[in-house]
């Protein structure tokens, strides 16, 4: 007996063979597909804190990974892979022409660090590192910068967390922090 695909071919087996000409819901290169993120509606539609969230969990030591002089490095509770963490300043700043020189350079080597115990832990084959600055350049939490740590594989989702369907978060959040904790 033939396995039973998933998705949009539900229910036919796998030596069936189905083009998009036959069915209108099978996905073609050609064609738009629509991208799926679940679990982001959740931060977006969800009650803003007063306060911010990465001050917060900074106080309550929630997902924190390490903890420096200026700076720390947090795993980010919607991350677009596993392993995506964020560095930031412990001091509360919104701008990033605020960070001065020593504030700049820990965030620097917590990056590298950070990069360094993602590869131990998961081997990627490159990183996306940046900052979204504003809510006009995709910042989710925009008062208090924060550098982006992304882990990147060949043929990954091209920074989109699910794409047709398909999920890239493998492991739960927590995992993750604990196992690079052991590593950091």
């Amino acid at each position: 007996m033939s396995p039973i695909r998933a998705g949009p071919t539900a229910g036919l087996p796998d030596n069936c063979a189905v083009t998009a000409d036959d069915r209108s819901d099978v996905p073609t290169p050609d064609a738009a597909q629509p991208i799926w993120a679940p679990w982001r509606m959740e931060y977006l539609k969800g009650p803003q804190p007063e306060g911010c969230p990465l001050c917060d969990a900074l106080a309550d030591d929630r997902l924190i990974l390490h903890r420096g002089e200026k700076a720390f490095v947090i795993m980010n509770l919607y991350p677009y892979a596993n392993g995506h963490v964020m560095v930031a300043p412990i001091e509360h700043l919104s701008e990033i022409k605020d960070l001065e020189p020593g504030m700049a350079a820990e965030i620097m080597d917590l990056t590298i660090r950070s990069m360094n115990a993602i590869e131990k832990v998961s081997a990627p084959q490159g990183f996306n590192i940046g900052y979204n600055l504003g809510k006009a350049a995709g910042a989710g939490i925009d008062n208090h910068i924060h550098q982006h740590v992304v882990p990147r594989w060949l043929g990954d989702t091209n920074f989109f967390p699910v794409l047709a369907g398909r999920k890239t978060i493998g492991e739960a959040v927590q995992e993750t922090l604990d196992k690079l904790k052991e590593v950091f």
